[in-house]
């Protein structure tokens, strides 16, 4: 079950936090989260799974960024959410879809206990102009049954934009030696 927006608002500051919180964003079954003024892009040309990809950070002008296609982007939202005993989730909104702005690549899903900000996955269909502050997505919350075990990984309490850190998984953290075969652990 999806909470509705009633009930998001009554679970607010418990099982939710939302901060900043702005009211006119809550939504009938969903909150609408804000886009940053920060994006991040991959500078190598062949990103690689085993290693930590080196990233360049562009700042969005209250004037507008043009995002080009066939590039990642990745945003983060201004606000930073907090979830107990549910799972958030995020989506993009259906004024940016109908613009060709894809905000989630794959990662829409949170985990039970996620405590941070939302790093977007960016990717337009054609160029799109983009603006700071804008409301990019949106984050609603479903029920859980069975028992608990909250998120405690690598992504949890982020202060910034999240580059893929699935290099740490592959390697256990160790520079992967390309004659070697990787590892693989449990993670997100």
């Amino acid at each position: 079950m999806i909470l509705s927006g009633q009930q998001i608002l009554e679970r607010l500051d418990g099982d939710i936090q939302i901060d900043p919180f702005d009211e006119s964003r809550l939504n009938p079954n969903s909150y609408n989260l804000t886009l940053h003024d920060e994006l991040l892009v991959y500078e190598e040309l062949v990103l690689d799974m085993a290693k930590s990809n080196r990233v360049r950070r562009i700042r969005i002008p209250d004037e507008g960024l043009t995002l080009s296609p066939n590039q990642l982007y990745l945003g983060r939202t201004n606000e930073r959410t907090t979830t107990h005993n549910l799972v958030p989730q995020i989506e993009g909104r259906s004024s940016i879809g109908r613009l060709g702005l894809f905000v989630h690549v794959t990662a829409g899903f949170g985990d039970v206990g996620f405590s941070g900000y939302w790093t977007l996955e960016m990717f337009a269909v054609q160029p799109i102009r983009i603006y700071p502050g804008v409301p990019i997505c949106q984050i609603f919350y479903h029920e859980i049954t069975g028992e608990i075990t909250e998120y405690a990984s690598k992504y949890q309490h982020n202060r910034d934009i999240q580059p893929s850190k699935l290099h740490e998984e592959l390697c256990d953290g160790e520079a992967h030696d390309p004659q070697l075969p990787l590892k693989f652990g449990n993670g997100r």
